[in-house]
This record gives C-alpha cells, structure tokens and sequence, in this order.
C-alpha cells in the first residue's frame, strides 16, 4: 500500500526515477532536441508580430494585429505547458470556462480579443517566450555535451579497432596512461573507457531530466495546480434556521389525555 501510494505521489510530482530505463527520460531528450528550432521559431514569431503591430499602428492594422500576436503567445505558452505535462505524465488541469458563450456570440473577434486582454498575462508570455529561446540554446548545448562525452568514452574502444585494422592508427598512442607511464594493454584500457562511459551517460541523464525539472518551473507548469482550491465540504454546507416556536402549535403538539 506504502509502494503504491510512493508511485502515485512520484507520477503527480513528474519526477523521473530509474533514469536509464525510463521512457521518460527519451522523451526528454527528444524535446531537448526539438527545443532549440522550436524557441528560434517561438522568439522570432514573437518579435517579428510586435514590430509588425506598432509599425502598422497608423494605418489601424497594427492594433487588432497586436491583440492577435497577444492570443498567439498565449497559445505558444500553453502548447508548451500542456507538451512537458505530457511527457512527465502530469494530469491535465481542468478547464475553466469563465465566459458565457451566448452573450458573447453575438461580438466580432476583435471585441472578444479586446475583452479577454490581460496586460500582466502578455507580458508573463512574452518573457517566457524569450526564456524559452534562451534555455533552448543552453539546455541544448548541456544536454549534447554531457551525453556525447559518456558515448563518446563507451564506443570508443569500438573506434580505436576500426582505426588500428583499417588505418593503422593508434588514438591511445599518446592517452594518459602513457604519459604517466602505466603499463595498461588495450583491453584493460577498454574496460576502463566503458565503466567510465556508462557512469557520464547515466549522470548526463540525470542532467537531462534536471533540465526538464528547471524547464517545468520557468514554463509555469505547476500553475494550475496551485490554485486553491475550495473543498466541496465547504461549497455545499446544509444551513439550519432557528424559528421562533408558535404557541398554538405547540399546544397542538402536547398529547391529550383523557380524564378519568
């Protein structure tokens, strides 16, 4: 019961245990990689909408054009959110639905984008559409090169035999166990390079879903789930009246006795 009770609270937190046999752990990877084309797009999306709005300002183009670019940003931030909640596993927030849709059937688009503007929320969006560039770029290069370095030293003893056998060229000629004059034959060497490999991809994959834990708190994931909530014990509360009691009816109520 412990055990599953540890599993269910390990799947809402979105953290990743067992780091080399967990699917999510890939599939962080993967949106690591996609991250970086996908923040240039976002940032330039982003600039490119803004500049566009004020300079067509004059010619009344530019305002409903900023309020385009507005909903935009907000799509691009929730596409997000909603793409790291699917690959950590988190639940998907409910939906609220604040607006009353028959009294705004009626309006045009540009008094609807108008009526649901949020300066704060615009501005909330566009720096985390600038953060999403810049961390696109760094998570990138971290994630490349922590996961190059451990595969890097695992296959390497596979790229000095292709050299040796089709080159005759000797990459462990000049290694550090030659300069510190250890007398290792290739095969120690070997095995040595593959434990160390495997230990840097295991680190580089814990560093990868850090990276996915920072990327999950700069995007405002966990938003939704931090709104209080009012519990329905307290919502639907049964409420009693005292009435002042009736003389009458409390003399109706009395029982009769006969006399004998």
């Amino acid at each position: 019961m412990m055990k599953a009770t540890e599993a269910t609270a390990t799947a809402r937190s979105g953290k990743v245990n067992w780091a080399l046999f967990n699917p999510k752990t890939y599939a962080t990877i993967l949106y690591l990689l996609i991250s970086l084309p996908l923040g240039i797009i976002y940032f330039t999306v982003a600039i490119t909408g803004i500049a566009l709005s004020v300079g067509l300002t004059p010619v009344f183009i530019g305002i409903p054009l900023f309020f385009g670019v507005a909903k935009l940003l907000n799509g691009m931030v929730k596409f997000e959110q909603n793409m790291i909640r699917q690959i950590l596993g988190l639940p998907t927030p409910p939906v609220s639905n604040t607006h009353n849709q028959q009294s705004e059937a009626g309006q045009n688009w540009l008094k609807r984008m108008i009526k649901d503007f949020d300066g704060g929320l615009f501005t909330r969006n566009l720096l985390l559409v600038f953060l999403r560039f810049v961390t696109g770029i760094v998570f990138f290069i971290i994630m490349i090169t922590a996961i190059s370095l451990g595969l890097g030293l695992i296959a390497l003893p596979v790229v000095h035999i292709i050299l040796m056998n089709e080159m005759q060229l000797d990459i462990l000629e000049n290694s550090l166990f030659s300069y510190f004059h250890i007398d290792w034959t290739y095969n120690q060497q070997y095995m040595l390079y593959v434990g160390v490999g495997l230990v840097l991809f295991w680190v580089a994959l814990r560093i990868v879903n850090g990276l996915m834990q920072v990327q999950r708190r700069i995007m405002y994931v966990d938003e939704p789930y931090q709104q209080p909530s009012v519990p329905m014990e307290t919502m639907v509360q049964p409420q009693y009246y005292d009435y002042p009691e009736d003389p009458s009816t409390q003399a109706m109520i009395q029982p009769a006795y006969r006399e004998l």
